[in-house]
């Protein structure tokens, strides 16, 4: 990550954004095809990379930076990785500070040309050190989210493609070049840029960028679905390589743990560690393979294959017939209960055993809810009753034995916030009846 100032955005103004980008209206019909379920990134496979990354800095003076024959060794070993996994690999060069620089952009065979989704991270390290948070966890972590597309055979509906780019540290140099030489037509169909920067810090906190709405919600979605808590990141606003892509119009997200800047007591609390830099080696030759905290950078693996697979779309068919509510409902601060519908019909007798509950509500304390299934006679199953702590949002799915109740009729999604200080509303409700 390179070092500027950078702006500050409130969480009130993401969770607006959020609302703002909910969708609207009720749908009472078998939906659109579902994701497919990621698969999970193997954090060996991921720590191995930053391992040959670390043994390329220490034979090559002891770092990767650009210019240097440590960057060029970088670019070489991730390219072969991805020529091997048959990926169609193109190697961009660039002159900065008056030597050659390299980007490296894979794509995967098929997917919609005019919709394409892409994720990238820097290769490049300072020349103070071997940069393995700083960045190679980043370019490891989607460079084995890569090769998991490629050993599943996965054929989204997206194309997509993945990025490492040069000299981010002497300012965005390799990502601005890169966005420079597309044509506005090229620009125009990439659906979304991800960006990871920073994924392994040894003293972590979780943090999501709050550009996208929906890159923001399918990061936060996921780790709310662990019981780990986020904030939207600042420190690195505008620092990295997403801001080269946002300043063209290209929607963006991504994740980061932290740099220089020091935790704080409350953040401690929440995250664990102590109260001293998320990073002590930031920018430092200490930057080692013994820099990266394994929970933090195995949780984000997985969260970019999460987000890989859930925004660029899969030809998986749902199974069962599903309605769905994917109107807003703002849920009112220590107020009263409110309510989602979804009206079901065609469904002939009494509902299963097994009724499938998804819920997707946007809430900043997940655990001021208590959250109903209220089944059109008026029966009422509770799927969470103030549980989860400090985590933000439910997106869970719940089973619940509705077998007693007549399967057609207004089935009701109730919310209530029971305490104060925390807002939020119901992103969606969905029943499928096997």
């Amino acid at each position: 990550m390179n070092i500027s100032v950078p702006r500050r955005v409130t969480a009130v103004a993401a969770l607006a954004a959020l609302a703002l980008a909910g969708l609207t209206g009720t749908s009472a019909s078998a939906g659109p095809a579902a994701a497919a379920a990621a698969p999970d990134i193997p954090l060996a496979n991921v720590k191995q990379h930053l391992t040959d990354l670390q043994s390329i800095a220490t034979a090559n003076g002891g770092n990767r930076a650009h210019g240097r024959t440590g960057y060029k060794a970088s670019i070489d070993f991730v390219k072969a990785k991805l020529d091997a996994a048959g990926y169609t690999t193109t190697l961009q060069t660039f002159t900065s500070s008056g030597a050659t620089g390299y980007n490296l952009i894979a794509d995967w065979p098929g997917g919609d040309p005019n919709q394409v989704l892409m994720a990238g991270a820097h290769l490049d390290s300072v020349s103070s050190g071997a940069g393995i948070n700083d960045n190679g966890s980043g370019s490891a972590a989607v460079l084995e989210t890569a090769l998991a597309v490629a050993r599943s055979g996965y054929q989204p509906s997206k194309h997509l493609r993945f990025g490492w780019w040069g000299a981010e540290e002497l300012g965005l140099v390799g990502s601005k070049y890169y966005v420079s030489q597309l044509p506005t037509t090229e620009r125009a169909k990439l659906s979304g840029y991800l960006n990871f920067d920073m994924i392994g810090s040894p003293n972590p906190g979780y943090f999501v960028y709050d550009d996208d709405p929906t890159i923001e919600t399918t990061f936060k979605n996921y780790f709310a679905g662990l019981g780990v808590p986020t904030e939207i990141e600042t420190e690195g606003d505008g620092r990295s390589d997403h801001a080269s892509f946002k300043n063209v119009g290209i929607p963006v997200g991504g994740l980061f743990t932290g740099a220089s800047r020091v935790k704080t007591s409350a953040q401690v609390s929440k995250w664990g560690g102590t109260a001293t830099a998320f990073d002590r080696c930031y920018h430092s030759s200490c930057d080692t393979t013994s820099n990266i905290n394994d929970t933090a950078l195995d949780r984000n693996s997985d969260a970019i294959a999460h987000a890989i697979w859930t925004l660029s779309g899969a030809s998986t068919p749902p199974t069962g017939t599903v309605f769905e509510n994917t109107a807003d409902v703002s849920v009112p601060d220590n107020g009263a209960a409110v309510t989602s519908t979804v009206n079901v019909t065609g469904i002939a007798g009494n509902a299963p055993a097994t009724l499938k509950v998804d819920v997707n509500i946007v809430h900043t304390y997940r655990g001021d809810l208590v959250v109903d299934l209220v089944a059109p006679d008026g029966s009422v199953y509770s799927l969470s009753n103030r549980s989860g702590g400090s985590a933000d949002n439910i997106v869970q799915t719940f089973t619940v034995n509705a077998s007693s109740e007549v399967a057609n009729g207004a089935w009701k999604l109730r919310v209530q916030d029971k305490a104060s200080a925390d807002t939020g509303y119901i992103n969606s409700f969905k029943l499928t009846f096997p």
